[in-house]
């Protein structure tokens, strides 16, 4: 590696070296043609000695090159460019400004118990749909999940991931020990189990500033997460929910059959917990979105990434009992789901017909224009959450999104008119 800055990796001129390792250093860079700014792993063997080290090194590379392009959700770093060449290999990533989880895993410096559980939640639902892709990431641990600026987090470093499809041989022995399921240790078959395990760590790490496990060696740890059963989170810090308590020594058994068996019971019980911490009050969490819109039946054929975007469009509201959600003969340039709660529709103060938890209303603006006049009245008859939805922000979305919006528009039609 050379001791100045490039100024240019590939196509990509270089802004700033972001940091550096033993086999490798991270800049900042500007995508010519994407318009944004990147983050490049410039990576060398010439310093490792050892040649059985060098091979894995390698080979952690090429695993996480070959996921360019692959793994494409809101809580995942995304892989946008590999090069793999003898003279110079890079992997060029979505930037993220923000630092790693490392920082809040100290007893001084924890985070609210109800954003432990977020990022724990948001963290689980990147890992389920990388084991759909057939990826399971084997190093799930605080380093590797990155907190942004605006507290949102995205899971990094897959290098260590074990691919289904792939003739290649996988790695083993990889990952960080302190965050190793005991099957992974035993060098035993991996099913996503492990990822829900490492996480059990992470969150165990965040709740109380402390390893369920402390060693003074290696060997000692080891026999420690095969043999010995984990402390309570509530051990080390007092004030946490017996609910916490049971989440994570779940997600910590030994024992696979005891274990959250999938990642949608691990996040069941995230969100019941996630309802418990929370004080009800005007703002709904992100991470309760996410389950209702989820569990309503206008989004039932939205995947996950879908629902991620479809949030970011939508403004929430809690309305009182007799609120005039929609007026007739006003303009309007948006469309509301209802979350909660029941609405009467009427038209010249008669009555045309009642919607409950799940319809959708003032969605013909979508089709029609920008703005339109309404042709009819909605109030809502008990206490509702709505989420409004302006037709400007929709035409903007992703096609898949606006694609799931309109299959299930058609839908509402069909029903109505069938």
């Amino acid at each position: 590696m050379g001791l100045l800055v490039p100024i240019q990796i590939g196509k990509y001129p270089v802004i700033r070296e972001l940091g550096r390792g033993m086999t490798g250093r991270v800049y900042l860079a500007r995508d010519p043609f994407g318009g944004r700014e990147v983050a490049i792993k410039l990576v060398s063997t010439e310093d490792i000695g050892n040649p059985e080290d060098r091979k894995v090194f390698r080979k952690a590379f090429l695993n996480e090159a070959s996921l360019a392009g692959k793994l494409s959700h809101p809580h995942i770093v995304g892989i946008l460019d590999a090069v793999v060449e003898k003279a110079m290999s890079y992997i060029v990533m979505e930037y993220v400004d923000g630092s790693t989880l490392d920082q809040y895993c100290s007893v001084d410096h924890l985070l609210p118990l109800e954003k432990v559980v977020e990022i724990t939640f948001k963290s689980s639902r990147a890992l389920e749909f990388a084991n759909h892709a057939g990826v399971i990431h084997r190093d799930i641990k605080p380093a590797n999940i990155l907190m942004q600026s605006n507290g949102d987090i995205k899971i990094s470093d897959f290098g260590a991931a074990l691919l289904r499809d792939t003739e290649e041989t996988q790695l083993t022995g990889v990952g960080s020990p302190a965050y190793m399921s005991p099957e992974q240790l035993r060098e035993q078959p991996l099913t996503p189990q492990t990822d829900i395990y490492s996480l059990g760590v992470v969150m165990y790490r965040l709740l109380t500033g402390k390893f369920p496990f402390n060693a003074a060696s290696k060997a000692s740890l080891i026999y420690q997460i095969l043999n010995i059963d984990a402390l309570p989170p509530s051990v080390h810090r007092s004030n946490l929910p017996a609910q916490l308590d049971s989440i994570v020594l779940c997600a910590l058994q030994k024992d696979l059959s005891l274990r959250y068996r999938n990642w949608n019971e691990f996040g069941r019980d995230l969100t019941g917990a996630f309802k418990n911490l929370v004080m009800p009050g005007e703002n709904i969490p992100e991470t309760e979105k996410f389950n209702i819109i989820k569990s309503l039946p206008f989004f039932r054929d939205f995947h996950d990434v879908q629902i991620w975007e479809a949030l970011r469009i939508t403004a929430w509201k809690k309305l009182p009992k007799g609120t005039v959600i929609i007026r007739e003969g006003d303009q309007g340039d948006c469309f509301y789901v209802l979350a909660e709660g029941e609405v009467t529709v009427s038209r010249q103060g008669k009555p045309l017909n009642a919607l409950k938890r799940g319809d959708c209303f003032g969605e013909m603006l979508y089709f029609r224009a920008a703005t339109a006049e309404r042709k009819t009245s909605v109030i809502a008859s008990t206490p509702v959450t709505v989420v409004e939805i302006k037709a400007s922000s929709l035409i903007q979305a992703s096609n898949p999104c606006q694609n799931q919006f309109n299959k299930a528009f058609l839908s509402i039609l069909i029903e109505r008119h069938g």
